[in-house]
């Protein structure tokens, strides 16, 4: 399974977290407002970044620039 090896492939290129206004879900435990985050898949919807914990998250689009 591709997700298994997210951790080792390169990363695409850097985000930065713009905000963690969640509606649903509680997000400022895992990602910090101003703070870079290496992309390593994206889809139309999501960004999967390494998170704050260490580990693959996959995340809204609306929460990053870059």
């Amino acid at each position: 399974m591709i997700h298994e090896h997210w951790t080792e492939s390169p990363t695409i290129r850097t985000l930065t977290c713009v905000h963690t206004n969640a509606k649903k879900y509680m997000v400022d435990r895992v990602l910090t407002p101003g703070k870079e985050y290496p992309l390593k898949n994206e889809t139309n919807e999501f960004y999967f970044v390494i998170d704050n914990t260490g580990k693959i998250g996959g995340y809204y689009k609306e929460y990053f620039e870059g």
